[in-house]
């Protein structure tokens, strides 16, 4: 839940699109898939009065527009994912939410998720909301290895999640946690957080004198779901809640377990360019306020997702 915690873990589902995507500008590789508008009336659109509580602390553009232009991925349920023909989940309904604070609209565009913030810094959305993990490096625009690649993105973190080990139902390779994955085959959507954590796990598997991960990376989160289920692949990795959601719905409950509990947890951010401080600072005054009036708790009691509640939204939260 990406979570999509992602560098789609620090996955859940935390997600993201891997550093290097996010820095360097690049063909555009989200395609829309769906659009779905949230929240605010009439009084959001131009030319109209609007008393939305926080309508004022927008960027002018945004109140001409009447519309926040938002990308995601939506293949990550509970999150978000596609329900006919619209885009459903907690990251939209928190945007209805917030929509009904500042007196616009949010329209969600969906597709691939290695494309996001690429195209969240080119100015084809305004904001990005895909359970994406706020982290330093994306903060600052750093590769692995810390060298600068370009100028990053701010987070308004709203949620938390960590990660979580999937395996077969009925856990044939007795699976415990991500440290018995040394020499089996592990099952990843590319490019976040979650593959760079098995990764990093591989790493010490062979430092230890075991045999690495072999780890498959996929373009998208349900290919990788196929491939534990078909057991061509011990496990997968994913975000927290996420993780859940998948086992409650495989196969009614019959597919899929989770191992062990979840780790490395971390914020899941709304990303906006690090040129647009009001928009982001109005973000943040509208999580806050919807977290005061209940209607956060309500979408996360909806969807199952109480886990990863907060108490007050930050800037650049992540490390």
């Amino acid at each position: 839940m990406t979570a999509r915690s992602t560098t789609r873990p620090i996955a859940a589902k935390s997600r993201i699109v891997a550093v290097g995507a996010i820095a360097v500008a690049g063909t555009l590789l989200l395609t829309a898939c769906g659009d779905q508008t949230n929240g605010a009336s009439d009084s959001g659109t131009k030319g109209k009065a609007n008393s939305a509580p926080l309508f004022s602390k927008l960027p002018k553009e945004i109140q001409d527009a009447g519309v926040i232009k938002v990308g995601t991925n939506a293949e990550y349920a509970p999150m978000e994912s596609q329900s006919g023909g619209a885009i459903v989940g907690v990251d939209p309904d928190i945007a209805a939410a917030l929509a009904k604070q500042l007196g616009v609209k949010f329209t969600f565009t969906s597709g691939s998720f290695d494309g996001l913030i690429t195209s969240l810094n080119s100015g084809r959305y305004d904001i990005a909301m895909s359970s994406i993990t706020d982290t330093k490096q994306r903060q600052e625009g750093l590769d692995d290895k810390g060298k600068k690649l370009g100028d990053g993105v701010d987070f308004v973190d709203y949620f938390t999640a960590g990660t979580a080990v999937y395996v077969q139902k009925g856990n044939p390779k007795g699976i415990k946690s991500i440290a018995d994955l040394c020499g089996q085959t592990a099952a990843v959507q590319k490019g976040t957080t979650y593959e760079k954590a098995l990764t990093t796990q591989s790493a010490k598997c062979t430092d230890g004198g075991k045999k690495a991960i072999n780890i498959e990376p996929f373009e998208d989160d349900t290919e990788a779901q196929t491939r534990v289920k078909s057991g061509g692949a011990v496990a997968g990795v994913n975000d927290y809640p996420v993780a859940i959601d998948l086992v409650r719905k495989a196969d009614n409950g019959k597919a899929f377990q989770i191992v062990g509990q979840q780790y490395d947890a971390g914020p899941f951010g709304i990303a906006v360019n690090k040129k647009s401080t009001q928009l982001r600072d109005a973000l943040k005054a509208a999580v806050d306020a919807i977290i005061k009036d209940g209607s956060y708790k309500k979408v996360l009691d909806k969807w199952g997702a109480q886990t990863g509640a907060i108490d007050a939204a930050a800037i650049n939260g992540g490390k």
